[in-house]
């Protein structure tokens, strides 16, 4: 696909549940290495929209473009092959398993070794766990957690929960990686550092970032651009600071 194509292209999006239209005819270009936020009130359709990019809803109509490529309608595991990763609200975590273990469990697609080889514990098995190992060490060490290796997911902090779950989505080498209200449940300590990770992961990792948030704060901290969803449509689009103090977007969140 040629280098000019934007990282992600929405093109008329549309999903319907019964009679009730979700979202309807949402277009969006975000461009690569864009920091684009995506949002609205409660119940506009914000995650139903990072549903249907990642495969888990397929729209009624229009389509996804990843840097060029049409992915609309394939599965969640081709969409994450082919370099769309998410978080989510409510952090998915494997809970009992180690720091360590939760990111290599990111690092699957890059294990190359057979069934029958990983059973028998051939060199082969053991080369590969290496490898995946000491790629999975020196990401969580880009995070500030190479201390907690061995520390169950479900006894860190919140912050570093969230730090965790991004380390393990970065893990699957994505294009454009998708937040799902990253601030939620922060104190405004914990906003001010995951904002600051959000810039160093987009720079070191030369990823697109798009994010639903509430806390406008974060998002004219560092979202360039965003999209407003009300009611499952597109409200208004374009540079942070002239879309929240659009009055109609105001109108929207106030609920007036």
């Amino acid at each position: 696909m040629s280098e000019n194509n934007p990282a992600l292209e929405v093109r008329n999006l549309s999903i319907q549940f019964g009679g009730l239209k979700a979202v309807d005819d949402l277009s969006m270009t975000i461009e690569k290495g864009a920091l684009y936020g995506l949002i609205g009130p409660n119940g506009a359709g914000k995650t139903t929209v990072f549903n249907m990019l990642t495969g888990v809803y397929k729209p009624t109509s229009g389509s996804v473009l990843l840097e060029g490529e049409n992915i609309t309608g394939r599965s969640p595991t081709e969409i994450n092959k082919a370099g769309i990763a998410r978080t989510f609200q409510n952090i998915r975590l494997f809970k009992a398993m180690s720091v360590l273990d939760n990111v290599k469990a990111g690092l699957h697609n890059e294990t190359h070794y057979t069934a029958i080889e990983g059973a028998l514990r051939l060199p082969r098995y053991f080369r590969e766990e290496k490898r995946v190992t000491e790629k999975a060490k020196e990401l969580l060490g880009v995070f500030g957690l190479e201390k907690e290796l061995d520390t169950k997911a479900q006894n860190l902090p919140y912050g570093k929960q969230r730090k965790l779950e991004i380390a393990r989505a970065l893990a699957t080498d994505p294009k454009v990686l998708l937040l799902d209200e990253p601030a939620a449940g922060m104190n405004p300590n914990e906003t001010a550092e995951l904002m600051d990770t959000i810039r160093f992961v987009r720079e070191k990792f030369d990823v697109t970032v798009l994010l639903i948030e509430h806390d406008m704060r974060l998002v004219s901290g560092i979202c360039e651009r965003v999209t407003v969803l009300n009611f499952g449509q597109e409200l208004a689009q374009g540079e942070t600071s002239a879309v929240l103090n659009d009055p109609k977007v105001i109108t929207a969140y106030l609920g007036e």
